[in-house]
This record gives structure tokens, sequence and C-alpha cells, in this order.
């Protein structure tokens, strides 16, 4: 499956997060959405017409006005290429990407694999041969993210804040509430 969603929830629940997944998809106006269950615990793959980046915003918003709609979902991140796992594959697609990070901005390169044999440090050295900009692990400008999900890796270049994290979401939230 092509994908341009990875949510991540706790073990067992992957069809409760896939539901809820789905039914935000629809109320955001994607009547046609579709996402997998993986064989990996936790990871749900999601489809959607919609920008992926626009529906993380959304959903920030949604959390903000009614916490209680997602209850499953962990994380959610926002893919914005697809390639078979192979060294070459994610070097080319990250060099495409990585072009919008501006000259001046650092970056980090987070990889999460699962069922690969492939090092993260052999990706990470590959991977960061093809970016000129300076690396900050603590307090990057930008995270290369390279999700690696079997044969499929999903790859993004994104902000800090462009992962949902739906705990730190919902405690911003109350926080912002309270004051």
């Amino acid at each position: 499956m092509n994908f341009n969603l990875l949510a991540s929830s706790s073990r067992y629940t992957e069809e409760d997060a896939q539901n809820e997944l789905l039914g935000i998809l629809e109320v955001l106006g994607d009547h046609e959405s579709e996402s997998e269950v993986t064989d990996i615990s936790g990871i749900i793959l999601g489809c959607t017409k919609l920008d992926a980046f626009q529906v993380i915003n959304s959903i920030r918003q949604l959390i903000k006005n009614e916490p209680w709609q997602i209850r499953f979902i962990l994380r959610l991140l926002p893919i914005e290429s697809v390639v078979c796992t192979d060294l070459r594959n994610i070097k080319n697609a990250v060099k495409n990407i990585a072009i919008k990070v501006p000259t001046g901005d650092t970056f980090r390169i987070t990889v999460e694999r699962r069922h690969t044999m492939i090092s993260s440090s052999d990706i990470i050295a590959s991977v960061g041969n093809e970016i000129d900009n300076k690396v900050n692990l603590e307090n990057p400008d930008w995270i290369v993210l390279i999700e690696i999900i079997g044969k499929q890796t999903g790859i993004s270049v994104l902000k800090p804040n462009q992962i949902f994290r739906t705990l730190v979401e919902k405690r911003n939230s109350s926080n912002n509430a309270i004051l």
C-alpha cells in the first residue's frame, strides 16, 4: 500500500486506531481514505487525498476542541515519499526532498527501522552526505525522518512541530485552557 500517513498505537489497539484515523479523515473531508494495519505491532499506514501536513494541523485543532476524539492514535506522521527499502532509493528520495531545508538551518536524521537488515548508521552516513547544512541533534530546525516498514520506507523532511503526538497535544491543550 502506498501511504502518506504513519500512525502508531498501543499494542492490540491497532484496529481501533485504524478506525479512528479513517473516521477523522472522513470528518476532514476525505471519504475515500484508506488504511492498513501492518504486521508490525502498533503501526498503521494511512493514505489520504488530503495534504498530510494539513491533516496534522487539522487534528491539532480537533484535539483542542474535542480531545476525546483521539483515544487510540498515539502519534501521527506525515510522509512525503515512499520508496522500496534500499539504501540508494532512500538516499535519492532524501536528496530530492531535503532541498526545502534553507541554507543556514540545522537538521537531524531520525531513523526508525522495522524488519530490515540495513543499519541505522549506514542510512545516516549515506543520507547525511546529501545535506550540506549543520547537524543539531538536540534542537534541529528540520528533521529528516526515515521510517522503514519492511520492504517500504516512508520519508519526510519536516519541522519538529509537524509531528503529532497525542499526549503532548492534549497536555498543551489543557495547559492553555488553564491559562
